[in-house]
């Protein structure tokens, strides 16, 4: 029995039981926005099924598992039998047989299947960041596979499958497959040009054996992987499976799992290839050029992740600060917490808005829409998954004490938050990406510029950022030095156009005041005290 000075109050209930989606009216009106009226019910059905799913304490629960429960390698069995198979608590398999039976891999082939995807990524990121990655992998690598017809043909279906079938046999023994992805290496890391893993031609036409290792491999127990080697003409893509078609173990040596900061549940591994054997995926010396469609889906998934933690982040500060008293009333009505709740919400909608943008981008699949995502793709990956880390942290500190303890689930956050940043290529390498498109791909900044052009003349804060910007880029000479400072004002104009064109007029208001027109501060709470912030807020609080 509790004694009698150990009665709880002043403490928020557990933010559970409610629906992820529907709460996030930002993610909720992007859906909206971009999906035809006749795929809009059956997507938001969907959403709805999964953001209630990803809301409940039980998945809530597996979350958790799952991150206390990282996967450990096993590289023999019993016998001293080389197997090398990574375990997984029970948890982490029934979130990915969750993700992949909510459509999670399965974008290309179905109306609006990118933003309908794109927005279930959002809320099953808010569950488990982790389990976001195998699901991330195999989406991307359609577009790689489809550079060989006859490929695509064998493996899409099965990566498109909402089954999840775990286990390692033969792929096409299996009702769906999972797919990951290993490019750097130690000695280059994102300069894939200096691989050394080798690809020497076998009897079969189209097929190599491979000797070398890869510094990160994500995914291990995928059922095949996407691989670059050097082959005799030059730098190629390969196709290589974990088991070959007779059944037998292909070669596939995991050193060991990454010690991680976050991402816990995901394994991440250091893999060597002894003659193993591989199927070439496009041409002999175009391996980038093939891969390339591959990474900028998991760029695409790197901006949807962040705005998925930065809004969970926020729900769970706005949420703490409805319930929690000091001084005489609730913290979220207290003007000061009231200006950093609001410049976190504002942060996390423009992020949001900004990603399902570009998800629609992809359904749509035109050239105007295709030149448009070669420069906002990177320009975003740098800026949002940058934002993702002070964001988390400041909302953090919105629970005080509380929001440093574990059980809170903010630490979680925290860690997982500079992730994005890191994988699929550093900020410096998206700047410099940035960079090849301005100067080699005229279409993709005619494209960028006559999206932002849609906002004109709707509010001066936005025209003057786009003056500057346009001044900025009449002068690439020595761009490289202060790529950073152009990219970041790519992907806020972009962000500003898009919240001035779609979003209500208080929240346009305020990020062109506090991001655009120099009246915010160099950290969050530091927005006009004249805006409406009380909206922003009430806006951003999750309902149950």
């Amino acid at each position: 029995m509790a004694g009698t000075t150990h009665t709880v109050t002043n403490q928020a209930p557990p933010l559970v039981q409610y629906d992820v989606f529907g709460a996030d009216r930002a993610l909720v009106e992007a859906v909206g926005r971009h999906l035809d009226p006749q795929v809009r019910e059956e997507a938001e059905a969907e959403l709805t099924g999964l953001g209630r799913t990803s809301g409940s304490a039980q998945v809530q629960e597996w979350g958790v598992l799952a991150d206390e429960h990282p996967p450990r390698l096993r590289t023999h069995d019993r016998y001293g039998h080389r197997i090398d198979e990574v375990e997984f608590h029970p948890s982490w398999h029934r979130l990915l047989g969750k993700g992949v039976s909510a459509g999670l891999t399965s974008a290309w082939g179905r109306p609006g299947g990118h933003v309908r995807r794109a927005a279930a990524f959002v809320v099953w990121t808010q569950v488990e960041a982790g389990n976001c990655c195998p699901l991330s992998m195999t989406h991307a690598a359609v577009p790689a596979l489809r550079t060989d017809p006859a490929l695509a043909a064998v493996w899409e279906p099965r990566l498109t499958s909402e089954v999840y079938d775990r286990g390692l046999r033969p792929a096409g023994q299996k009702a769906g497959a999972l797919f990951g992805m290993g490019m750097t290496e130690k000695q280059g890391g994102s300069d894939v040009r200096a691989n050394t893993t080798a690809a020497r031609p076998l009897a079969e036409d189209g097929t190599y054996a491979l000797t070398g290792h890869k510094w990160f491999c994500s995914a291990p127990m995928s059922d095949a992987f996407l691989v670059l080697a050097q082959a005799p003409g030059g730098l190629t893509c390969f196709l290589v499976p974990r088991v070959l078609e007779d059944g037998t173990r292909n070669t596939f040596l995991i050193q060991r799992l990454k010690d991680k900061l976050g991402n816990r549940s995901n394994a991440s591994a250091e893999v060597e290839f002894a003659g193993t054997w591989a199927r070439r995926v496009g041409e002999e010396g175009r391996g980038v050029r093939t891969i390339i469609g591959m990474v900028a889906a998991t760029r695409l998934d790197c901006v949807l992740g962040s705005a998925g933690l930065m809004r969970q982040a926020v729900a769970q500060a706005v949420h703490h600060c409805a319930y929690r008293e000091a001084s005489g009333g609730k913290l979220i009505d207290k003007p000061l917490m009231r200006n950093v709740l609001a410049d976190l919400a504002l942060e996390s909608e423009a992020a949001t808005t900004l990603a399902l943008r570009l998800a629609a981008a992809y359904d749509d699949d035109g050239e105007q829409e295709r030149a448009l995502l070669r420069i906002a793709v990177p320009a975003a990956k740098f800026w949002v998954t940058k934002r993702c880390a002070p964001l988390v942290v400041e909302a953090a500190e919105c629970l005080g004490g509380n929001g440093y303890v574990e059980e809170s689930g903010m630490p979680r956050l925290v860690r997982e938050s500079p992730l994005n940043s890191v994988w699929e290529g550093a900020g410096n390498v998206q700047a410099l990406d940035v960079l090849r498109a301005l100067r080699r791909e005229p279409g993709a900044l005619d494209a960028y510029l006559r999206e932002v052009g849609l906002a004109r003349g709707a509010d001066h804060r936005l025209d003057g950022a786009v003056k500057g910007l346009l001044t900025e880029l009449a002068d690439l000479d020595g761009v490289e030095g202060r790529a950073r400072r152009l990219v970041e004002r790519l992907a806020l104009v972009l962000q500003g156009s898009l919240l001035v064109r779609f979003a209500p007029p208080e929240v346009a208001d305020a990020f062109c005041a506090g991001r655009l027109g120099g009246d915010g501060g160099a950290v969050f709470g530091t927005l006009p005290h004249t805006l409406d912030l009380a909206s922003l807020v009430d806006r951003a609080r999750p309902t149950r």
